[in-house]
């Protein structure tokens, strides 16, 4: 298992920061009164493909050799990650295919094609997204840069809060939405060199909680087909990210999908900015366990904005 190094996570920033924005931190004072903590959101909806992903995506497009990029990238992915490789690879000029669950948002598969993408659809279940990947890999020989389980990926994913703690000091919690744990791996894999006294916590959907299972039970128990409003949060640990999640993790919370979207609707509203279901799940979590985050100074990442605005959750709640 060839597990990142803070000199990856390092070399990773150097290496991107043509293809993604420095994202900002915005607060707000209802939210504080809210919650009784100090919350800082770092906005990665404000990336160009709209979610944090473009951090390890470029990292993994931009390290291929030219004889490595020849024959492009490819990967499986609900949305964002998908989105995020595409845009990588049509920056750096090489084909991308992607295995997408039929029912992902539309948003994000335009999202994909408007970046160059190919697009094959599979049912939605993890079984069916790695068969049907595999037959892809197969016919197009492309470099695989998994959404998570992936060293590149994850050092990438780690350059979001080296820039969060530059841009706010004294944190103590660093809260992130947990799936298949790439971008709390990068989070876990910075803080503890940059910031150790900083808590790592999880946050995850009680309809999609194997992460939460298995931090329980301290081994990987995986569900093929969760179903949650969250549909960034669908996939379960590997064996690099539960390296980080075990060792580096202080804790996991979970929100129901009603929860969620209360606090998606919060943020919308006094934060101003669009967010998906997926990045709602923090504060989520913090709504509903206050006592824990009382007085705390608290760093939120907005991990992505992509939305079907035909399709809002509270429409269809």
């Amino acid at each position: 298992m060839d597990i990142p190094t803070f000199d990856d996570m390092l070399a990773a920033h150097e290496r991107i920061a043509p293809h993604i924005r420095r994202t900002e931190v915005r607060t707000s004072a209802y939210l504080n009164e809210l919650t009784g903590a100090e919350l800082f959101f770092k906005c990665e909806n404000f990336q160009e493909p709209g979610a944090f992903k473009v951090r390890g995506a470029c990292n993994a497009v931009f390290g291929l050799s030219d004889e490595q990029a020849r024959a492009g990238v490819a990967t499986h992915s609900s949305g964002n990650h998908a989105s995020c490789l595409s845009y990588a690879a049509m920056r750096r000029g090489i084909p991308c295919n992607v295995v997408m669950p039929r029912t992902a948002p539309r948003a994000k598969k335009d999202t994909v094609r408007r970046y160059g993408g190919k697009i094959t659809e599979c049912e939605p279940s993890t079984s069916s997204r790695e068969e049907t990947f595999a037959k892809v890999q197969a016919e197009t020989g492309g470099d695989f840069v998994h959404p998570y389980n992936d060293p590149r990926v994850i050092a990438g994913q780690g350059t979001c809060s080296k820039e969060f703690i530059e841009q706010v000091d004294g944190l103590d919690y660093m809260v992130a939405p947990i799936g298949g744990g790439g971008m709390i791996s990068g989070t876990c894999l910075t803080l503890s060199t940059l910031a150790p006294e900083t808590k790592v916590i999880a946050a995850e959907p009680e309809q999609a909680d194997d992460a939460y299972r298995s931090f329980k039970a301290g081994h990987i128990i995986a569900d093929d087909a969760p179903k949650t409003i969250a549909d960034g949060l669908l996939v379960p640990l590997k064996d690099l990210t539960w390296h980080f999640v075990s060792r580096h993790v202080h804790e996991i919370f979970t929100a129901s999908d009603p929860e969620i979207i209360d606090a998606m609707k919060l943020v919308w509203k006094h934060l101003r900015v669009v967010m998906e279901p997926s990045s709602a799940v923090p504060l989520a979590v913090i709504l509903k366990n206050p006592e824990a985050f009382c007085g705390k100074r608290v760093g939120l990442i907005i991990t992505g904005g992509n939305v079907d605005l035909d399709r809002l959750p509270w429409l269809a709640a």
